[in-house]
């Protein structure tokens, strides 16, 4: 058949194998559609080979992690008042001896920047892997999507609060917050380039502003110290230091959002150069610039989260940082405005305005690197979604619909926000543990000793996790809203998608199926799928055949083995060709759908005709069958795939004759 591609390795010893000629997409009529799927796919790097150092990047990670510094600081007054302090202090515990070796450990699995996923992707297998990914996907979508409609928030309040923008932006957040969602919609539709630039130009002077802000809070606090016996004596009435402890311990799960911005920092692993050459795979030198880049942030923003909860809990007073006070959501924002004026006060809105949107963006990026990476591959996603320009219009409508659900209140998100991230690291935790239990060893003692310590990190996390999902129900009703809508629309799109052809190509399994596959392609045989590989079922069939339809050409039966892991969406065949008696067999597979697979031979074969088999059972269980299992109804299934190639392919001539036979 024309149009076949063989293609193999050079070597004389080498199998060929077997491609159809991929189908020429078409650009859509209208200018909007040719204006949304022009741009390359969202999961291609644009520049695959440049990479930065890991102090270049780790701004990048930054901007997500360090921005929370814009609400982290009044969430924690709220939630523990003079407590905050000791509460950060469990959270920069939690964050040094517990995220920093979670995501030190993913770091060794997640090199090409599939994050905390792909570890518990290689655990799970089949249908059961490919829904936990999904799951997984769906609270990584609430992280990412509320990142960006809270951040939006975050950044309205404050360009609200601040005097010289308070004239040009009005009184409504609501609008506001929409309108940076809006702009940031549009920058990606445009196109996003130099993220890593941009990252350090915003996130160096957000840090440094800030210090200057904790600094002039320290001189405060030192000139008046009346204002620490205050504090001290609010402290004692929740006890000794042993029970100030233990409340804040249980307090602490409160303040999670402080733990954001690991998942970014795996995420951006292709983008880290090694400071070595990595000859191997894994590349154990960018795997080592990572956890320096990890534990760089986590170092910084624990110190960060220290000095500004206890600056922020001894010099604002509890009316201020209540709900609706000045101070409330934005209480750094309030000590530079206190203490440094006016002036320095709207320089740092700005900085923080900045910091906020370009968070949304880190967020952005991240779901146009993951969904484009999962989704199609597991056929449950429509073929647009690999697109950057579309996807982005699809997060914006459900940006806009969030930011009006919570009504633009950052307070309101946190619970979301909270749930998200802290559903991420449970389960990386998990991965990491379950990975590390794996390859220990009685021989080597540490290795268990490792694995028990991740274990114990896992509770951790799975108290964290509990405690906040019981505290703030919100987040795990929104995160499971959009885990449903997710589930629905993938399996939808695994419908939609289940006449493709399923086969990404076809290998021959010896040179004797190599040599024969000549003589039966090209209108010299007649193709009959049969689903008892027995040479009597196969004489049997053939004798019917030739009395009934008159066929005398050779015929050449084929016959589908399925994979025991069918949940694959594509599936590479193995082909084996064999004569028997006047006829040829050909044995397939490999295969995730038996009609697809049939579909896939039978356009390399071109066929003189096909003879297709139909059974009596129910059709609907059959096709559900099909949907699933990928077996079936193969007969009416094979004519469906066949006609959208054809559709597809603009194919009028050589088309092989359809015989339709009952069992």
């Amino acid at each position: 058949m024309s149009g076949i591609i063989l293609a193999g390795n050079t070597s004389p010893h080498a199998l060929p194998s077997l491609h159809l000629p991929p189908q020429a997409e078409t650009l859509p009529k209208t200018f909007i559609g040719r204006f949304l799927l022009s741009a390359r796919p969202a999961g291609e790097p644009e520049n695959a080979e440049k990479v930065y150092p890991w102090y270049v990047v780790l701004w990048l990670t930054g901007v997500d992690y360090f921005s929370t510094l814009g609400y982290q600081p009044g969430i924690a007054l709220l939630a523990a008042g003079a407590l905050s302090v000791p509460a950060t202090a469990v959270l920069v515990l939690v964050t040094l001896l517990g995220a920093v070796p979670v995501y030190a450990q993913v770091a060794r699995h997640s090199y090409a920047g599939q994050g905390s996923i792909a570890l518990l992707e290689h655990l799970l297998t089949g249908w059961k892997g490919k829904i936990f990914v999904l799951i997984l996907i769906g609270f990584t979508g609430t992280d990412s999507v509320i990142t960006m409609t809270l951040s939006a928030a975050d950044a309205a309040r404050h360009a609200i609060a601040t005097p010289y923008l308070h004239n040009y932006v009005g009184e409504s957040p609501i609008r506001l917050t929409l309108t940076l969602l809006l702009l940031l919609a549009v920058v990606f539709v445009v196109g996003f380039r130099e993220a890593i630039g941009l990252a350090r130009i915003v996130a160096l002077p957000y840090l440094a502003l800030n210090l200057v802000v904790l600094l002039r809070g320290m001189w405060e606090i030192a000139r008046h110290p009346t204002l620490l016996h205050i504090w001290r004596f609010s402290l004692s009435v929740h006890g000794d230091w042993t029970a100030i402890f233990v409340v804040s311990a249980l307090i602490f799960p409160k303040l999670a959002l402080g733990l954001s911005g690991f998942e970014t920092g795996v995420s951006v692993m292709p983008l880290v150069a090694s400071q070595e050459a990595d000859a191997g795979s894994p590349p154990l030198g960018r795997i080592r610039a990572t956890r320096k880049l990890l534990m760089t942030a986590a170092v910084i923003m624990s110190c960060m989260l220290l000095l500004s909860s206890f600056v922020a809990t001894v010099l604002i007073p509890e009316p201020d940082y209540r709900l609706g006070g000045p101070a409330s959501g934005r209480a750094l924002a309030y000590l530079a405005h206190r203490l440094l004026g006016t002036g320095f006060g709207a320089v740092y809105d700005v900085s923080t305005i900045l910091i906020l949107w370009f968070a949304g963006a880190s967020a952005m990026t991240g779901l146009l690197n993951l969904i484009p990476r999962y989704l199609p591959r597991f056929g449950m996603a429509p073929r647009w979604v690999a697109y950057r320009r579309p996807l982005v219009l699809v997060l914006l409508a459900i940006n806009v619909a969030v930011t009006l659900t919570f009504g633009a209140r950052v307070e309101a998100q946190a619970g979301a926000y909270a749930t998200g991230v802290l559903v991420l690291m449970f389960s990386a935790a998990v991965g990491v543990a379950l990975d590390l239990w794996r390859e220990s060893s009685l021989h080597k003692p540490q290795t268990i000793l490792v694995a028990l310590y991740f274990f114990a990190l896992t509770l951790v996390f799975a108290y964290t996790l509990g405690a906040n999902i019981v505290e703030r129900p919100d987040g795990i009703i929104v995160a499971t809203i959009f885990i449903i809508l997710l589930l629905a629309a993938s399996a939808i799109s695994r419908y939609a998608r289940s006449t493709e052809m399923r086969v990404s190509g076809a290998t021959f399994v010896d040179h004797q199926s190599a040599e024969l596959w000549p003589e039966i392609t090209d209108k010299k045989v007649n193709l009959i799928p049969h689903h008892i590989p027995t040479a009597d079922y196969r004489a049997l069939t053939a004798e019917k055949v030739q009395r009934y339809l008159k066929i005398e050409a050779p015929l050449a039966f084929i016959h589908v083995s399925l994979l025991d892991n069918r949940s694959e969406f594509l599936a590479r065949l193995q082909v084996r060709v064999r004569r028997e008696t006047n006829h040829y067999v050909i044995e397939v597979t490999g295969a995730v759908a038996v009609a697809n697979s049939i579909a896939y031979l039978s356009e390399l074969l071109d066929p003189v005709s096909i003879v297709l088999r139909l059974t009596h059972r129910n059709l609907m269980r059959q096709s559900l069958a099909y949907l699933i299992w990928g077996e079936g109804e193969t007969g009416l299934m094979f004519y469906s795939i066949l006609v959208r190639r054809w559709e597809l392919t603009k194919a009028t001539l050589r088309r092989p004759l359809i015989f339709l036979m009952s069992e």
